[in-house]
């Protein structure tokens, strides 16, 4: 059985509360229309990238409410807002699955109205970039005051709280790659390898960026671990 709606109480425009809340109206709008479109894939285009856009402003603000509760002292609150930072990377590396299915014949024709534009320019990615190199300096402080490197960290107990925000920092970290690493197969699907993107940037740039980390010394850490450890010549024997 239908209800009626309630009246809208909230200010702004739109019809229902939610669509005043959600300003539905502006967002919708922010899409160029069917009539400008070269190809309507234009559409599937600018809403995979003005979705990404939108998980990473968010993403960046659980960051910075991470980098607060560390300077509090409280790695626990910390981590949690690390994992959602986590997940929004996850959840902007799956949007691209939708640029997959965007023939690269069509885009071609995309790319004439697309200027200079590029993803490197992404003001989304340069709050987390700069929000990262915060984080990083700012978890070595925290370190640095007890006593601690990294090594010492994953030397110790896993229940340890500043542990859980290091592992939490590395799954950011792979999250991070892992979109990167996505977004160039994604690039070279559609435009192939060894050409200029809109900025006359090298595509194969983006292969360049996949290795580069945001919290080099947690990696360190396990290299360190890794090759101090013993390397298994009882165990080889045994096998033999």
């Amino acid at each position: 059985m239908a209800t009626t709606p309630l009246p809208a109480v909230l200010p702004g425009t739109g019809a229902t509360d939610y669509a005043r809340y959600m300003r539905t109206d502006d967002l919708l709008a922010l899409q160029r229309r069917a009539d400008q479109w070269v190809h309507p894939d234009e559409l599937l285009f600018q809403v995979v990238h003005q979705g990404s856009e939108l998980l990473l402003k968010l993403t960046e603000a659980q960051l910075a409410r991470s980098l607060d509760h560390l300077a509090m002292d409280q790695p626990g609150a910390a981590e949690l807002l690390l994992r959602r930072a986590a997940l929004g990377m996850h959840l902007i590396t799956g949007q691209l699955q939708l640029l997959r299915h965007l023939h690269p014949a069509h885009f071609a024709v995309i790319r004439t109205v697309l200027g200079n534009g590029s993803g490197f320019e992404s003001p989304g990615w340069r709050q987390i970039r700069s929000a990262t190199t915060e984080l990083d300096i700012a978890f070595s402080r925290v370190l640095s005051s007890r006593g601690l490197t990294p090594l010492d960290l994953y030397q110790g107990q896993p229940s340890d709280p500043l542990y859980r925000v290091a592992e939490a920092l590395v799954e950011l970290d792979e999250r991070i790659a892992l979109w990167r690493t996505e977004h160039y197969s994604v690039a070279t699907r559609i435009i192939g390898h060894g050409v200029l993107g809109t900025r006359a940037t090298p595509v194969d740039t983006l292969a360049r960026l996949i290795s580069h980390r945001r919290f080099p010394t947690l990696w360190e850490a396990r290299t360190e671990l890794t090759e101090a450890s013993p390397r298994g010549h009882a165990g080889g024997q045994a096998r033999r």
